[in-house]
């Protein structure tokens, strides 16, 4: 009888599925209990400008379609593998320090940069995005995000003319993330895009959720979000963003290729190996609901893969 051991990424085909009552309950590591906090400490930079909150502008363009995600919802079923495989690691996410945060900009730019955080806050564009997101596991939630474009970052430090991929580069803080022990993985953990995609208005650098600065289990204090991608291509908790001539290999893609491809751009048509992507679960309702071409963000993004139809555009 052949007996299949999972590797420790596979995501078990159940999580996907509306019947579970579970989803993404996998080996949780032992460690990031020991982290555990008794409660959410309220999180405040150590600008005063930000300390009581976040607030911005709303940009009306974008509409979600449907109601948003209860806040409690959103920041208690996270993917964030540092901290733990289990959606449950927003206690042991809390050890993260988020003051003071750098960001390094690097590569083929004109002027390297290294940004702090509350120097983005006063620089940067500030406004609300209210955007899904959809999971690659077939779960989705609707977040009202505070950030800025990408582009206006990236204008800040000049991209060369040779440049062609932006790279995201997360976090290792070994002392708050457990989850940096399961020497299988490829830390850290590393996402890109093209610089035609960084520079499409969508793609947003968020530093905060419901009008406070961005918890860590979210990706706080700040995170890259492409709505129109599967979640996993969201970079969390950036410290490096650069610009590169060559297409980087990203975690996912790492682990495995034919599973993550590196465009993930979302398609209901194209199902996971191991699940079908035709529909996903709302997270709060536990509503089943299809799920859109490019997440329902086709008119902003669709033009940017015209001639590349040979590609694997899709996860």
């Amino acid at each position: 009888m052949l007996i299949r051991i999972p590797r420790g990424w596979e995501i078990p085909e159940r999580d996907a599925t509306p019947e579970s009552l579970v989803f993404g309950r996998r080996a949780t590591l032992k460690a990031a209990a020991g982290l555990g906090v008794a409660g959410i400490a309220p999180l405040a930079w150590s600008s005063p400008a930000v300390a009581q909150g976040l607030a911005a502008p709303r940009d009306a363009r974008f509409q979600p379609g449907r109601e948003i995600t209860a806040e409690k919802d959103a920041t208690t079923y996270n993917n964030y593998y540092e901290f733990g495989t289990d959606k449950g690691i927003h206690h042991a996410a809390q050890k993260l320090p988020l003051s003071p945060w750098t960001v390094k900009l690097d590569g083929l730019v004109d002027t390297p940069r290294e940004f702090a955080l509350e120097d983005l806050l006063k620089t940067m564009p500030l406004e609300e995005r209210v955007y899904r997101l959809r999971c690659v596991e077939a779960w989705s939630m609707v977040v009202p995000w505070t950030g800025f474009p990408l582009a206006a970052l990236l204008k800040a430090v000049g991209p060369k003319p040779e440049a062609r991929y932006v790279r995201f580069e997360t976090a290792a803080v070994p002392s708050a993330m457990p989850g940096l022990r399961q020497s299988w993985y490829p830390w850290p953990y590393i996402e890109a895009c093209t610089v035609e995609e960084a520079a499409n208005d969508l793609s947003f650098m968020v530093v905060g959720a419901y009008g406070k600065p961005l918890p860590p289990q979210n990706g706080g204090p700040i995170r890259i979000h492409q709505p129109w991608k599967y979640g996993f291509k969201a970079g969390k908790s950036l410290v490096k963003i650069s610009l590169v001539a060559q297409r980087p290999k990203t975690f996912w893609e790492s682990i495995q290729a034919s599973e993550y491809g590196f465009w993930a751009n979302v398609n209901p048509e194209v199902s996971h190996p191991r699940w079908s992507q035709a529909s996903e679960r709302v997270l709060g309702s536990g509503e089943r609901i299809p799920t859109q071409l490019f997440n329902g963000y086709g008119e902003f993004v669709s033009g940017l893969y015209t001639g590349l139809q040979k590609e694997r555009l899709w996860a």
